[in-house]
């Protein structure tokens, strides 16, 4: 029997990978050298025709029940690693049945969270880590999935101006649902706090992560991070009848969350003096959508928000608050964002997203700033910091051959 191949598109060089080689056995010239995750199975990241591609080694009925879910998650729009192919049917030289091999994209720029370590990591740093799982947990469980092994094991982590975003990268014990009940949410919530706890104690013990810092505590946080979250997103408020501006307010505390309200579940009273008010369709990505809309630009929610602020500025500074917004949109993209993101040599651009780099520059400027205590130039502030910070940034689009125990964050209270 030959060999079982399941593809979200056809790609006829997944047939020269020597499937009948167990994974952990396959030769180095085929492998990308990036840094992994702790994993109960065997995985290997593997360049195909200019592509990335992680490729995980477990049981056939797995492999097709995490390829489904992860297909489904993507399709709702959630924040998971994209599901490639499944690889079934596999036997060795001698004839003898090998697993399956599950094949995910490599999500550029993103790194698992050992290997954002370094012995300088404030608790501050390990905190917004916390902080990105908790919004990545309420936008799954939104959407009635529910995850069964939650932990920064198994997820992925990319800058997002300052914060950091996360994505699932395993869902081998997920369930999708219509609704989860408040049961199975708060058990999800219970494995994180314990596995955040196991995790971080585990660093700890091998001396990457001080001992300073309260394991304990810091993986209660995400119980109290969601809980903010979920209930600013889900509670049902009630408010008087002429007090209809809290409508408008509640809606823009969501939008400044990074959610958009696409309706209101709205109820009056008998008498009509009282209004009952709940989100009843919420959608991430509100600010990203807004950016995409204006420029192209396509990057993750924190990141639009900042770019969107500058841009803002740019409108009031050249006193064109009454112009179309488009068409500004445009003057900033060519003369603002596209010089900086450009003014990196080329052989630098791949340590950082584009919206990133821009971030980066514009904190950069900050620093000078108070540093010089005057007003440093952007143009001043662009050559300062690729001259002297973009060359000591790790490699974040692939991080290839760096030990995973180097990569620096630069971590900020």
């Amino acid at each position: 029997m030959g060999l079982d191949i399941t593809a979200a598109r056809p790609w006829p060089a997944l047939l020269d990978l020597p499937w009948e080689t167990p994974l952990e056995d396959w030769p180095e010239d085929l492998l990308a050298a990036l840094p992994r995750g702790i994993s109960r199975h065997v995985v290997r990241f593997v360049r195909i025709e200019g592509r990335i591609i992680a490729v995980k080694e477990i049981k056939a009925d797995i492999a097709r029940r995490e390829y489904s879910l992860l297909r489904n998650l993507r399709r709702l729009d959630q924040p998971a690693v994209e599901a490639v192919g499944i690889i079934a049917g596999r036997v060795d030289v001698h004839g003898e049945p090998l697993d399956a091999c599950l094949l995910t994209r490599h999500l550029q720029f993103s790194l698992p969270y050992r290997a954002m370590l370094s012995q300088a990591l404030r608790s501050s740093t390990v905190q917004r880590l916390i902080d990105a799982l908790a919004v990545l947990l309420v936008r799954l469980h939104l959407n009635g999935f529910w995850w069964g092994d939650v932990s920064l094991s198994n997820t992925l982590f990319k800058r997002n101006a300052g914060e950091f975003a996360a994505y699932l990268v395993d869902a081998e014990t997920g369930e999708l649902h219509n609704r989860l009940s408040d049961g199975q949410r708060a058990h999800d919530l219970d494995i994180a706090r314990v596995n955040i706890a196991g995790e971080l104690m585990d660093l700890q013990a091998g001396g990457l992560l001080s001992d300073e810092i309260d394991a304990i505590s810091v993986s209660e946080r995400i119980m109290t991070r969601y809980a903010e979250l979920w209930a600013e997103l889900t509670r049902v408020e009630t408010i008087d009848r002429g007090e209809r501006w809290l409508v408008d307010e509640r809606i823009r505390r969501l939008n400044t969350l990074g959610f958009d309200v696409g309706e209101l579940d709205i109820e009056t009273d008998v008498d009509g003096t009282r209004i009952r008010i709940q989100p009843k369709v919420v959608d991430a990505g509100h600010h990203s959508r807004r950016l995409l809309r204006l420029t192209g630009l396509d990057v993750e929610d924190n990141q639009a928000r900042r770019l969107l602020n500058d841009l803002d500025s740019f409108r009031a500074a050249h006193d064109r608050q009454n112009d179309d917004e488009e068409m500004v949109a445009h003057d900033w993209l060519t003369t603002i964002y596209e010089p900086i993101t450009r003014a990196a040599p080329r052989d630098l651009r791949a340590k950082l997203e584009p919206a990133e780099l821009f971030h980066e520059v514009l904190e950069h400027r900050w620093y000078m700033s108070e540093k010089l205590e005057r007003d440093v130039s952007i143009d001043e502030a662009v050559r300062d910091y690729v001259d002297w910070v973009l060359p000591d940034k790790p490699d974040e689009r692939s991080v290839v051959g760096v030990d995973t125990q180097s990569i620096p964050v630069r971590a900020r209270d």
